[in-house]
């Protein structure tokens, strides 16, 4: 038998035939739907009504709750058994960050700890420091904390001031970490420090001399999450707090973000599920013109983009965790491919996070001046969901980070583009088509390694689209039910839409012939596209969300 390659195995973009050969057709099984509905039940009974006192910085609230969450089994997803974990994958370990996604702060708290905060004992730990750490981790006896930032390496996070000296027994540690989140009730912190052999990751626990925190900052939103300065003066460490080896901190710093945008996308989708709820909740009872709201045109198109935006990072998001659990069976295998994946980690982190900011902004104005009230929930979720375009690396980090892992695949192997002909969706054939354009204009016109950031920026925006587009068939085929293929249908219109522009933009800004700028135009133009009445589908769209009381 051929052995296949690996972009044939785990193609960069959603490959549909592979997906469904290898993955059952039933999006949710009956173990995942009872888990959701455990974690909903604990959201309700348990992190909603401690919302408040979560925000009034009530660390022994907090530490509860993480230890009822480590009782249920939520910490240790991604963790190996023999730690206490329950080795379940990324696609579980997306579940419960989605269902939790509806906790407010506690999410931010709980994905920081279950992400950051213990991935990297998990992938790069000793055994020794597994035993240590993961056990404690995974109860909830012990939170993690994960300390990158400075207040001069932001974007460039692996630019850090923090240093760790070598001495005769181990190392001491100095500097100041900023906007920390767990930084009040963390036991443990995964600390980056320069050393001579370059930046190295060190386990700093909370009650080692040297170590203090600083005050909680006031922040817009999410303030039910302790965020704050880890200060490092003289701190004394072992040989033994080394997490990796010396000098390979920035693997474990990329890695591990990398796992923690996809983490964070998930948890977006639950909000913005959330909040596409109570828009509806809300349409149903506000009267206005002796009607409830919820029956105008307008609003309904508002819920019908919501519902669009949802779908798409959601279709996104489990497909990558899909893929990635393929990886997830060898520790090994997983640390040399997650490089791989920094595309689609990128892109799930860059949708969810302007999928739940347009969903809540809509949200809000459905609400009209009640949205503005702190009276109403969606005031909360508006002021909390702000952060998330920022945090785990900006989005504009992530689409430079999207476009250049691309280029990076794309130079090696030209197939990673699948050829037009290839798809039988009308509006992924000619997206991949456009796609094609343009990087046949970039090779002519510059060094992929010298591109300026406005043609990565579009070139993000169009790979974005393309993986979004592909996700949404494949879950589509998947769920096979009518709203799945509405949606599917109108989120590739209007994306191809998108594609069409940004590329038209991108050859208009690259030097060439007039002539030849005029025959690519007429080309995109003489596409044999059929569009659709958008507006009748997005009608249907959000019949199906009123009638089920969201998506």
């Amino acid at each position: 038998m051929e052995k296949l390659s690996f972009h044939d195995k785990y193609p960069v973009f959603p490959n549909k035939q592979h997906f469904l050969q290898q993955h059952s057709v039933n999006p949710f099984a009956e173990e995942e739907e009872l888990l959701a509905s455990m974690i909903d039940k604990f959201v309700e009974e348990q992190v909603a009504p401690n919302l408040d006192k979560l925000e009034a910085h009530d660390y022994d609230v907090a530490r509860e709750l993480f230890r009822a969450t480590g009782e249920l089994g939520l910490l240790g997803a991604e963790v190996p058994e023999a730690y206490g974990g329950l080795e379940m994958g990324k696609r579980t370990a997306g579940i419960i960050a989605e269902k939790l996604g509806y906790g407010g702060s506690f999410s931010v708290s709980f994905n920081i700890h279950t992400g950051v905060g213990t991935l990297p004992f998990v992938y790069f730990g000793t055994e020794k420091q597994k035993a240590r750490y993961l056990p404690k981790l995974v109860s909830g006896e012990w939170i993690g904390a994960y300390a990158l930032t400075e207040p001069d390496a932001g974007s460039d996070a692996l630019s850090p001031k923090t240093t760790a000296k070598k001495t005769d027994s181990g190392w001491v540690l100095n500097g100041e970490k900023q906007w920390i989140t767990n930084a009040h009730i963390a036991q443990v912190y995964v600390v980056f420090a320069n050393t001579v052999e370059g930046i190295t990751a060190f386990i700093v626990e909370r009650d080692q001399p040297g170590v203090s925190i600083g005050p909680e900052e006031k922040k817009l939103g999410i303030k039910g999450s302790s965020t704050a300065t880890l200060i490092l003066e003289d701190v004394p460490l072992v040989n033994d707090a080394i997490l990796g080896a010396v000098g390979k901190g920035h693997k474990i710093a990329l890695n591990i973000l990398n796992l923690a945008r996809l983490k964070l996308a998930f948890a977006n989708i639950g909000t913005s599920k959330q909040a596409l709820r109570i828009a509806v909740e809300y349409g149903k009872e506000r009267k206005q013109f002796q009607q409830a709201i919820i029956h105008f045109e307008m609003v309904q198109e508002k819920l019908a983009n919501m519902a669009l935006e949802i779908y798409g990072a959601e279709s996104a998001a489990y497909y990558t965790a899909s893929m990635l659990d393929e990886l997830d069976q060898d520790t090994e295998e997983i640390l040399e491919r997650l490089s791989d994946y920094a595309m689609a980690c990128s892109i799930n982190k860059v949708k969810a996070s302007e999928a739940l900011d347009y969903v809540i902004d809509e949200a809000v104005q459905i609400h009209g001046g009640y949205g503005y009230m702190q009276e109403y929930e969606v005031e909360r979720i508006y002021r909390d969901a702000r952060i998330n375009r920022i945090f785990e690396g900006t989005n504009e980090i992530n689409r430079l980070t999207t476009a250049k892992a691309f280029l990076k695949q794309y130079t090696k192997d030209r197939s990673v583009v699948p050829p037009a002909e290839n798809e039988e969706n009308m509006f992924i054939r000619y997206a991949n088509q456009l796609l094609h354009y343009v990087l046949n204009a970039l090779s002519e016109a510059s060094d992929f390694k010298q591109m300026n950031q406005f043609y990565l920026h579009r070139l993000a925006l169009i790979l974005e689209d393309i993986y979004l587009m592909k996700a949404a068939e494949i879950q589509a085929a998947s769920e096979k039910n009518s709203l799945a293929t509405q949606l599917t249908d109108v989120l590739c219109e209007e994306a191809f839409r998108r594609i069409e522009n940004h590329t038209t933009m991108f050859l208009a800004s690259i030097p060439a012939k007039s002539e030849q700028y005029e025959e690519q135009i007429s080309d995109i133009r003489s596409l044999p596209v059929t569009y659709s009445n958008l507006f009748a589908k997005k009608q249907a769209i959000a019949k199906e969300i009123i009638d089920h009381n969201g998506y």
